[in-house]
């Protein structure tokens, strides 16, 4: 799992989530490409990633609609081109933050 800089355009949501905090995200896929944690927006933060595959996928909050707690735990969602995707990205991120 690593960054992309590929297009990330068409990934949906197939009911993959993760639950963690902000700070464990942030240590475990470095800073997320949007930040602004105000609560104005449907995502605060949201991190555009690709497989060990080379598929592309979004890490991202929704809709809490208020400024989030770095240690807080919430549900994220995980986006990608398919349920397989995002399935296999879930089980990175997993292996990543133990």
């Amino acid at each position: 799992m690593k960054k992309t800089f590929k297009e990330i355009g068409g990934t949906s949501f197939y009911d993959t989530t993760i639950k963690c905090s902000t700070a464990t995200l942030r240590k475990a896929l470095g800073e997320p490409e949007y930040h602004m944690n105000d609560g104005q927006d449907k995502i605060n933060f949201e991190w555009e990633l690709e497989t060990v595959n080379g598929d592309v996928f979004t890490v991202y909050d929704w809709k809490e609609y208020r400024i989030l707690n770095e240690n807080e735990m919430i549900e994220w969602h995980i986006g990608g081109h398919n349920k397989e995707v995002t399935e296999q990205a879930k089980s990175e991120i997993i292996e990543v933050i133990g």
